[in-house]
């Protein structure tokens, strides 16, 4: 067993089920360990690393902020954080923007703006949040109330109370449960974490026009979706369908750590000084690098090959499903998942590693791909064939 592994076993609590290898070094679709053995990475830091690992627009934008101004506090301004703030305005909803380090933390700050929102129109009554079964949105305690999960929730109740939760793609329990005391919904446009399933567009219209007769915040999660995964810069703009606020985080920094909550203009200015806050939040560093990561994936035809490459890729796993390898295809662009018919994902993964390629499953039957997106069509029928022998063995 590796010192480094160890050392972790002995002083870091264990809160991970982490693989056997420690790694060193990446450069864009590879991890290497200790021994210099390259690693083909298809869950890219569970798609913090949409550009891959170490990009050189965004080391050189984080080095070169390191070398003049690391971080004040948000007493001050710094230039990085208004021209971050101001892309992803106008990219997205046209609104301000309120930066943190997580996409647990930029829930929290929605799940407040919402709180305040209720109650600055309707008082206190106007304070309940409907989520979505399967749905995963942090694990922060009021992020945790959000994530309908019983399995996560159970060891630490009682939860933040306010929260209830109904079936994805069923408008109907969604109407049976929404009315004046509701204050917001929040929904990821794909459920990353619970599997990647995909909502209808049919649905997300519906509960738009919902949301609207009840005066509720619609609070779309991009955490996992958001920034060019599934071949659009937001997954909600394949359907049309806007949301009032918008969570981002993961691969916004480039892999450091970084959060953002976005709202439209209409309700931008519901938290005002004193009502939230992160010591940390819209630091330069992490700015900077989401200025460079935001510029490489609105270059021209990047989010036109991610899409080509989903579509690559889909069409390789829909081979595997018509052989009757897999039993079920989902998702969008460059997040996708497939079913097995036996509960063997976990030993697929841990012999994926054994071949040097980093896969993740999110249960015994799910098998995720969160590969960077700038992965080559190569490197996505070496991972294919791969699947395809070890689940014909």
């Amino acid at each position: 067993m590796s010192d480094i592994i160890k050392q972790y076993e002995k002083y870091v609590m264990p809160t991970y089920g982490r693989q056997p290898v420690v790694f060193v070094r990446g450069n864009g679709c590879f991890l290497y360990d200790e021994e210099g053995e390259a690693y083909l990475d298809f869950v890219a830091g569970l798609s913090i690393n949409n550009l891959g690992h170490c990009h050189p627009a965004v080391v050189k934008a984080a080095q070169a902020q390191m070398a003049e101004l690391i971080n004040t506090c948000n007493l001050y301004y710094s230039k990085p954080g208004g021209e971050l703030a101001e892309l992803l305005s106008n990219l997205s909803l046209g609104g301000k923007v309120f930066f943190s380090n997580s996409g647990a933390e930029a829930n929290e700050c929605a799940i407040k703006l919402a709180r305040k929102y209720g109650h600055d129109i309707g008082g206190a009554d106007k304070h309940r949040i409907i989520t979505l079964e399967n749905g995963f949105h942090g694990r922060t305690m009021a992020a945790l109330s959000a994530t309908a999960q019983p399995e996560k929730q159970a060891p630490f109740k009682p939860l933040v109370p306010g929260f209830m939760y109904v079936p994805p793609n069923d408008i109907n329990a969604m109407k049976a449960v929404v009315d004046s005391s509701v204050c917001a919904i929040i929904l990821e446009v794909i459920q990353g974490e619970g599997g990647v399933y995909p909502l209808d567009e049919d649905y997300l219209v519906a509960v738009r026009k919902l949301a609207d007769e009840h005066h509720a915040l619609l609070i779309f999660d991009e955490v996992q979706t958001g920034l060019g995964r599934t071949g659009k810069l937001f997954a909600w703009q394949h359907s049309g369908v806007m949301p009032d606020v918008m969570t981002l985080a993961k691969s916004l920094g480039g892999a450091l750590p970084i959060g953002a909550t976005v709202a439209t203009p209409e309700y931008s200015d519901v938290l005002s000084p004193g009502m939230h806050g992160s010591t940390f939040g819209g630091g330069p560093v992490p700015c900077a690098a989401g200025i460079a990561v935001i510029n490489e994936l609105t270059a021209a035809d990047f989010l036109t090959s991610v899409q080509t490459k989903g579509d690559y890729l889909r069409s390789l796993l829909e081979k595997l499903k018509a052989d009757g390898l897999v039993s079920e295809v989902r998702g969008m662009g460059l997040m996708l998942a497939v079913d097995l018919p036996e509960p063997v994902a976990a030993a697929i993964v841990a012999e994926a590693l054994k071949n040097r390629i980093i896969l993740n499953n999110t249960s015994e039957n799910t098998i995720r791909f969160l590969p960077p997106l700038v992965v080559e069509e190569g490197m996505i029928k070496a991972v294919v064939e791969f699947l395809q022998t070890a689940l014909s063995a």
